[in-house]
């Protein structure tokens, strides 16, 4: 059922007037209406006019031999930014990230609005996806997506007054007055909660039945964290459902305003906190592209040592979980077991388990211990057996083979349309792993394969491939064991690393520059980088705006599990409340990545 495929398509910077669909671009659409702006981004970014939104996205869409997805969509509020000389005036702007997996090659547009007019056309009639996307950018800054199907609070309660992203917006508690939770207060919070059917264009019965309305969540055990979804029931048929989010948000995006470029990191480990430090990663190269910092080889190994570590970690708990939704209950003890393994190694080289906070812009927080090896090595004799283990255990399981097999399954070109990554998509026949489409700080360097199913994913199969995904990551940690470099763990850079002590005392102006970067935070050049990574759940992304500061001026972080739950109506339509749970158990998402 599982293929192997070992073919690299490395992703090439080209010049972005050169890039193929820009060139068609340019032709078809006037260039008064087109402006690229120069990024450290590696894709072509396109400012466009309001009025060829729609027209331009249907174009993207129609060309159906590069097969362009929507990635990411959301917006910036360009009120304060100082740096703007290359791009146009206007108070708040919305990108639209678009990919193609054909070619392996992305593009990006951004529209400028004005605060009197702060309305664009909604492309949900074109890519069903941006749905939930623009309700988010609607409930963050409170810019209008004309004729969306149901734009509505995403993110914050139904009654939240004000859009948090906004810069006027207050980024500490102790901005805001003082709170007290009244008895009227509760009872319309209370009253906000209530799901009405009409509201989302649903009807109380057919014309053979009453249908029944099932609150699953936000505290049931198979949801899999905060999160809650409304069933429409036929009898035990699902016939419609309303996924509702916003319950774990933690404005991690708004912190990043107020954190200085290296006081961000810890934020990013609990963003999806089974990651770790797979979860810095992607920041962290963001950050060293904008300031130009290149890292020794030995940064690079062990960042991805620690990285295929706890997608390791993820996997197991992954496997475990989905086979205790399904009935059994002893794969999650063993896995328990295997895991604290692997946190004992983190441990043991960072000082810490779930939230390391251990990758520097520039390297790392120290180096490798002396004895790490033997740790390494140890576990990678123990874990293959303990792999082989579960799959006489329960994968081999008819029961379990019976319940998950054909359940919650969607094509290639399903996959696709909702912006679905990592095993999900693999699992339908696309052959996507960041890690070897687009190499980043190092992986060109491994020998590795990328498992692909057989063109329909469905809950068994994104198990069996979250398997083969962990023989892989083995694989990577064998060739960090056996071929790790010398040199140092972190970059002479003076944004990041501070100078020697003797440096420091004899020349003056090392030391004012060690003062403020210590004291003030280090400034990191004004410019935009996007760094795509493969997480543990799929494809996420952190992408930066610098304004010339101490800290960020924007932070958009785009999860995978935000786009594989707006999937979940698609897909489940039709099956039974049984299916749903596996189904859920079978996509690998964590609330905290949803929301943020």
């Amino acid at each position: 059922m599982i293929l192997r495929k070992k073919k690299i398509n490395t992703h090439v910077h080209i010049n972005h007037l050169q890039h193929p669909v820009v060139k068609k671009i340019f032709k078809k659409f006037s260039k008064k209406d087109l402006f690229i702006q120069n990024t450290k981004i590696n894709c072509p970014v396109i400012w466009i006019k309001r009025k060829i939104i729609l027209k331009l996205v249907k174009y993207i869409f129609s060309l159906t031999e590069l097969f362009y997805i929507l990635f990411d969509l959301h917006g910036v509020d360009e009120r304060s930014r100082i740096n703007r000389d290359l791009i146009p005036k206007g108070d708040f702007s919305v990108f639209y990230h678009f990919i193609s997996l054909k070619s392996n090659n992305d593009i990006m547009f951004k529209v400028m609005l004005s605060q009197d007019e702060l309305c664009v056309p909604s492309i949900v009639s074109i890519y069903a996806n941006a749905n939930w996307y623009e309700r988010e950018v609607w409930d963050m800054f409170g810019i209008k997506f004309i004729n969306h199907p149901h734009l509505q609070r995403i993110l914050m309660p139904r009654n939240w007054i004000g859009h948090p992203l906004r810069k006027d917006y207050p980024a500490r508690a102790t901005e805001f007055t003082n709170f007290f939770l009244t008895q009227q207060k509760q009872e319309l919070e209370m009253e906000s909660l209530k799901f009405r059917p009409k509201v989302w264009g649903m009807k109380k019965n057919s014309n053979n039945s009453d249908f029944m309305f099932l609150n699953l969540g936000p505290n049931h055990p198979s949801a899999h964290g905060v999160f809650r979804i409304v069933l429409q029931l036929d009898g035990e048929k699902i016939f419609d459902c309303v996924p509702d989010i916003g319950y774990h948000h933690r404005g991690a995006e708004k912190m990043a305003e107020r954190q200085s470029w290296h006081s961000y990191i810890p934020y990013t480990d609990r963003v999806e906190y089974l990651g770790g430090c797979v979860n810095e990663m992607p920041y962290i190269l963001a950050v060293e592209n904008l300031a130009g910092i290149i890292v020794s080889d030995r940064v690079n190994f062990i960042r991805i040592m620690l990285s295929e570590l706890f997608r390791i970690n993820s996997h197991l708990l992954y496997i475990s979980t989905f086979i205790q939704d399904v009935g059994s209950m002893s794969s999650v003890f063993y896995a328990f077991t295997d895991r604290q393994k692997i946190y004992d190694i983190i441990e043991f080289i960072t000082g810490a388990r779930m939230h390391p906070a251990w990758f520097r812009i520039g390297g790392l927080a120290n180096d490798l211990p002396i004895g790490w090896q033997k740790l390494l090595k140890k576990f990678l004799v123990w874990m293959p057996k303990r792999l082989k283990f579960y799959i006489k255990l329960a994968l081999e399981n008819s029961i379990l083979i019976a319940r998950s097999k054909g359940v919650a399954a969607y094509s290639k070109i399903e996959a696709l349309r909702w912006g679905i990554t990592g095993s999900g998509l693999r699992a339908a026949g696309v052959n996507f792993d960041v890690r070897k489409n687009r190499p980043y700080s190092g992986y060109e360097n491994f020998d590795f394969e990328i498992p692909i199913g057989n063109g329909i994913s469905d809950s068994y199969s994104r198990v069996l491939l979250k398997l083969e995904e962990i023989w892989q990551s083995l694989s990577i940690l064998k060739q960090c064991l056996h071929n790790m470099p010398e040199g140092p763990y972190k970059s002479d850079h003076i944004l990041t690393t501070p100078p020697k002590k003797k440096k420091t005392l004899n020349d003056i102006e090392t030391m004012i520059n060690h003062f403020l970067n210590v004291s003030w935070g280090t400034v990191i050049p004004a410019n935009e980088s996007l760094q795509m990574i493969e997480g543990t759940k799929g494809a996420n992304s952190y992408y930066l705006i610098s304004d010339g500061n101490t800290s960020s001026y924007r932070t958009r972080i785009r999860t995978p599990s935000f786009a594989h739950l707006q999937q979940i109506p698609s897909v489940i339509r039709g099956g039974l409340i049984s299916d749903l749970i596996v189904y859920l158990g079978s996509i690998d998402f964590v609330m905290s990545d949803v929301d943020r």
